[in-house]
């Protein structure tokens, strides 16, 4: 309790302070750290073009070239959650035992699962020919050196994350070098099946930023491998879409140690207010992201495709753009929703909800892209159901759910009774990139009065602490 109380310390400035506040432009005192230790300064390129002269026939014919030279590289990316799309030995809060999740298993409310998607949904897996429970995931030659190095700009992956006959491998073999941010930006930009769908603050925007879309990557050219750091080809970093818990995490600390603003009054905040919080003030700034999909309204020929408000294959949708974030309570552990879980279709079902409260000590007030969906369920069963889309006999070439379900239930082990229907549901996405520059960082008044974005009694106090008393219990 004392360390909560600790939490609420900004909440007894008075509010003429709010004022003197709110005037302060946020700087920071020398830290015993540099961020820029951990950065490096220079890369080099190796040119790789002498080493190819000829054409290759295979995608895989790449890989067994590469690994001549890089002899351990693709065991060692085999071992990694970009190749698995799961990680053994996870605790998922209200259910029993361990178990092995990821992207490959997971239910989602986007294009709502993989199995039996891995037609297209593979085309973003780091190897080549993953059609299905066949894929040898210990051969190394599946593993595709190219989407993380390529520098060409002409490699691309289709189906089953094979490249097409129309890519020139050769010429992006002799291209090869250090992942930029196109590399990484090829797949996490566009999840989901578009650019900004998933996250809202991972688009194109990001490859060459302006500084007031990201200062990181717009002002100091930062690279995505220098804060997602990578040794042996596991990259740090994690996605709450597809994680339970902050394993193999990255934090703002981890280059700004011992960082402090010069005002006090601001640092009394850090204990309850994440990083985010304040220097991420707005997201998807120059693209718009898809805050709500319906796929109920799919299958409908009479109505026109818009790629931003309908497809036939997909539903209705809605984007927003330059969006003021919601703000959760968070302590980097989200509960999970898996398939075949009971669900009330009267109630939002929540996929993957963030833990921590008031209450909780190790939870801060994170900054939130929230999407919300229909998406279909068992009526009798009372679980959500995932269709089979794309391939043969898939909802995208026949438009018939029933048959959809059916398909999918002998691959997924889904349950479907006959009966269908579509229900409310949730998936929240912490917000880490698209940081302001700090003189673009929140003030007093953004959080605090009249206009203030934060919903106070959502997040538990009884009303703008600002206006409290601070030190008032907000526990009765």
């Amino acid at each position: 309790m004392e360390k909560r109380m600790k939490k609420a310390l900004f909440i007894s400035i008075p509010a003429v302070a709010a004022l003197v506040l709110a005037a302060v432009i946020i700087k920071t005192v020398a830290a015993p750290v540099s961020p820029w230790d951990g950065i490096k300064k220079k890369r080099t390129h190796f040119d790789h073009s002498q080493f190819y002269s000829e054409k290759f026939k295979r995608p895989q014919d790449v890989t067994l070239s590469c690994l001549k030279c890089h002899e351990s590289a693709a065991k060692e990316l085999m071992k990694t959650a970009h190749w698995k799309w799961e990680r053994p030995g996870v605790s998922v809060p209200g259910h029993i035992g361990f178990m092995s999740i990821g992207k490959k298993n997971l239910p989602n409310n986007f294009c709502l699962g993989v199995k039996g998607n891995e037609k297209s949904c593979n085309s973003c897996h780091a190897g080549y020919g993953w059609k299905d429970d066949t894929f040898d995931f210990s051969n190394p030659e599946n593993v595709d050196c190219l989407i993380c190095h390529d520098w060409s700009g002409g490699y691309s992956k289709g189906a089953y994350g094979l490249p097409g006959p129309e890519v020139d491998l050769a010429a992006a073999a002799k291209s090869v070098g250090y992942p930029k941010r196109e590399n990484c930006g090829v797949c996490h930009n566009y999840g989901g099946g578009g650019m900004g769908v998933k996250h809202g603050d991972l688009d194109q925007s990001l490859i060459r930023a302006y500084e007031d879309v990201d200062v990181h990557m717009g002002r100091h050219g930062l690279l995505c491998i220098d804060c997602h750091r990578t040794e042996k080809h596991v990259i740090r970093g994690t996605s709450f879409s597809v994680s339970v818990d902050h394993r193999n995490g990255i934090d703002c600390i981890d280059c700004h140690a011992g960082m402090k603003h010069a005002d006090e009054r601001i640092n009394a905040h850090m204990d309850s207010v994440s990083c985010q919080a304040c220097h991420i003030p707005a997201f998807s700034r120059r693209a718009p992201t898809k805050t709500f999909w319906d796929w109920s309204k799919a299958g409908d020929a009479s109505r026109k495709d818009d790629p931003h408000r309908y497809l036939k294959i997909k539903g209705e949708f809605v984007y927003e753009e330059n969006m003021v974030p919601e703000y959760y309570w968070f302590n980097l552990e989200v509960d999970r929703y898996l398939w075949n879980d009971r669900m009330d279709p009267d109630r939002v079902t929540h996929i993957n909800p963030p833990r921590g409260d008031i209450y909780d000590t190790k939870a801060k007030i994170w900054p939130y892209k929230v999407h919300r969906a229909l998406q279909p369920y068992d009526r009798v069963y009372r679980h959500l159901l995932q269709p089979v889309t794309a391939g043969e006999g898939g909802y995208w070439s026949e438009f018939n759910w029933d048959k959809a379900f059916r398909l999918s239930e002998g691959l997924t082990g889904i349950k479907y009774s006959g009966q269908y229907g579509f229900a409310k549901t949730d998936m929240h996405w912490p917000v880490s990139h698209m940081v302001s520059p700090r003189e673009k960082s929140l003030r007093c008044g953004d959080c605090h009065g009249d206009a203030a974005r934060m919903d106070w009694k959502a997040l538990g106090y009884p009303d703008d602490p600002m206006d409290s008393g601070g030190r008032k219990s907000f526990r009765k």
